[in-house]
């Protein structure tokens, strides 16, 4: 009887073990909300970076593709917005979260960058506001034989189709990195900016792929003065899966010329306490979001990125 009763025991507890380690193998689901912005525009948020979908009169051109393996759930959900094909698609930038996905779209579809993201993407330097990042010993590009590198490039300015279905391209300078595109939807009065403008904090200043902490304030600068025809503006992160805090999915330009202000504070601080003998350590570790952004929703200052952008700073402003 006793040995019946191990034996049921051990059954059990085999059993549960098997159960336990089934559902722990279980893939993480990959959860995509949408969120309509105009007629025919829609934000895909989780999986990394925010996605748009604008549907043409003759197919869909998608605005970055997320983190590795998003790329079929954005397949995914497109096909629940529209049964037209993919004809295009833009990357913001070079970051892994914005263009590892760029491996499952179809081969017929153009993938479209500034000219310094495709020079960025065939190394893919991984991202130095980030410490805990390594190199590749390959990109997930070459895992895949090139398959989701660009086909198309521009230096400044695109103009990609006509009438309601235009999509215009912009480059005004570096910040986030030196390849930051905005991508404009003229008809709705929309432009996609990416991560050069994250919202309410401190932006992520990638000097391993060219960002500038210097340069930022005048890039988003030019960005205002030219694309004065917006309401909406759309943000690399924020809502749902958002990986940056106090990241807005969705801002305006009046949000975007306090983030010019909040920028050149932030370098006009840098500039005069470098200027007073401290040193970019005495300045990281000091620093504070002023009142008058923090009181406008402005979150504290993250101290390994705070960090960062002191000491890119000091090295840019030692070299001018």
């Amino acid at each position: 009887m006793k040995r019946s009763m191990v034996l049921g025991a051990l059954l059990v507890l085999g059993v549960l073990s098997i159960a336990i380690a089934a559902q722990q193998a279980q893939p993480e689901a990959r959860v995509i909300d949408v969120e309509k912005v105009k007629d025919n525009l829609y934000v895909l948020k989780g999986g990394g970076g925010n996605t748009s979908v604008f549907i043409t009169s003759t197919g869909v051109v998608v605005v970055d593709a997320k983190n590795p393996g998003w790329g079929q759930p954005i397949l995914d959900k497109i096909k629940t917005l529209t049964n037209k094909p993919i004809t295009t698609l833009i990357n913001t930038h070079t970051h892994g979260d914005h263009v590892s996905g760029n491996v499952e779209f179809p081969a017929s579809v153009d993938i479209i960058v500034q000219e310094n993201t495709a020079a960025n993407m065939k190394k893919m330097i991984p991202n130095s506001a980030s410490a805990d990042q390594a190199a590749p010993a390959k990109t997930i590009f070459d895992q895949n034989n090139g398959r989701g590198l660009p086909k198309k490039t521009f230096k400044d300015r695109m103009t990609l189709f006509s009438g309601p279905d235009r999509v215009e391209l912009y480059y005004f300078g570096r910040g986030h990195t030196n390849g930051d595109a905005w991508v404009l939807f003229p008809a709705l009065r929309v432009v996609q900016s990416a991560d050069i403008f994250l919202g309410k904090a401190i932006p992520i200043l990638d000097a391993n792929n060219g960002g500038s902490a210097v340069d930022i304030a005048t890039s988003l600068q030019k960005a205002y003065d030219n694309l004065k025809d917006v309401d909406v503006i759309v943000t690399g992160h924020g809502g749902t899966g958002a990986s940056t805090s106090s990241a807005n999915a969705l801002a305006t330009r009046a949000e975007l010329l306090e983030y010019i202000a909040f920028n050149r504070d932030f370098l006009n601080d840098v500039r005069a306490a470098k200027n007073a003998g401290k040193t970019a350590d005495e300045v990281a570790s000091t620093w504070k979001v002023p009142a008058k952004y923090a009181a406008n929703g402005y979150v504290p200052a993250d101290p390994a990125r705070l960090k960062n952008n002191v000491a890119l700073a000091y090295k840019e402003l030692g070299a001018k």
